[in-house]
C-alpha cells in the first residue's frame, strides 16, 4: 500500500476516533446546533440519510434512528438499536411512505448523490419523509475543502484540478473518484431546493465552514 493512502488512512481514523480531534469536537458542535434549531422530540422518529452510527454515537439520546445508506457502505456489525436500510436516498418512495419520520437528518451527503436532477430527487425525499429536516453540505468558501484538503481546492482552474486529480488517481483511485463525482452546493442552490426551510452557516474563526437547509419540528 503506498505511504500516502497509508498516511491519509491512519489520519481519517485518528479524525473520526479520537475524543481530542478537531473533527470530533466540529461534530459535536454541529449536533448541538442540531438539537437546537430542530428541536427534535424526545423519542423522535430520525431517518439519517447517507448516514452511520457514527454521528449517533457521540451523544446520549432516546432518539429512534433509521440508517439508509448504498449497499456495502459499512463495514461491520451495526449495534442493534440503529434500523438499517440499503436503499439509494434518492429513490425511495417504494421503501418508505410519506411523513414516516418526525425528521430527516443529513451530514456531509448531498454533494455526493451526483449531478443536479439527482440533487433534487434528494430533497424531494427529503421534503417528503419528515415535517422537520436539517441537511448539511461543506461550504466551498471555507479555505481548507473539506473533502480534499487542499487551500480553496474549487476556486482553481479545471487544468489545475484534472492535474492534481491525476496524481491522485494514481495512488487513491477509489478516493480520487469520489472527489471527481462531487459536486458542491452554493447556499442558492441550497435555497433553491429547501424554499421553505431556514439556513444556518457553520462558522469557524468567523469563516463559512458548511451551510445548511433545516426545518424546524412542529
Amino acid at each position: 500500500m503506498p505511504i500516502l493512502q497509508t498516511g491519509l488512512r491512519s489520519a481519517t481514523r485518528w479524525a473520526y476516533e479520537s475524543p481530542h480531534s478537531p473533527t470530533r469536537r466540529w461534530r459535536m458542535r454541529r449536533l448541538d446546533a442540531f438539537r437546537n434549531l430542530v428541536r427534535p422530540p424526545a423519542g423522535a422518529r430520525i431517518i439519517d440519510l447517507g448516514g452511520t452510527p457514527y454521528m449517533w454515537e457521540l451523544f446520549e439520546h432516546d432518539f429512534h434512528v433509521t440508517l439508509v445508506n448504498l449497499p456495502g457502505t459499512v463495514k461491520g456489525d451495526i449495534p442493534p438499536r440503529y434500523q438499517w436500510v440499503e436503499a439509494d436516498a434518492c429513490e425511495l418512495d417504494d421503501v418508505f411512505p410519506d411523513g414516516a419520520f418526525d425528521v430527516v437528518f443529513s451530514n456531509s451527503v448531498i454533494e455526493h448523490v451526483g449531478d443536479e436532477e439527482r440533487q433534487a430527487a434528494f430533497a424531494a425525499q427529503v421534503r417528503r419523509l419528515a415535517p422537520a429536516h436539517w441537511v448539511q453540505t461543506p461550504s466551498r468558501r471555507f479555505p481548507i475543502e473539506a473533502h480534499t484538503g487542499v487551500p480553496f481546492y474549487w476556486q482553481r482552474s479545471q487544468g489545475s484540478r484534472d492535474r492534481r486529480m491525476g496524481r491522485w488517481r494514481r495512488d487513491l483511485r477509489e478516493w480520487a473518484d469520489m472527489i471527481a463525482e462531487t459536486r458542491v452546493l452554493t447556499t442558492p442552490r441550497m435555497r433553491e431546493l429547501f424554499p421553505d426551510s431556514w439556513i444556518w452557516r457553520e462558522r469557524l474563526l468567523g469563516l463559512e465552514k458548511s451551510i445548511t437547509a433545516y426545518m424546524p419540528s412542529r
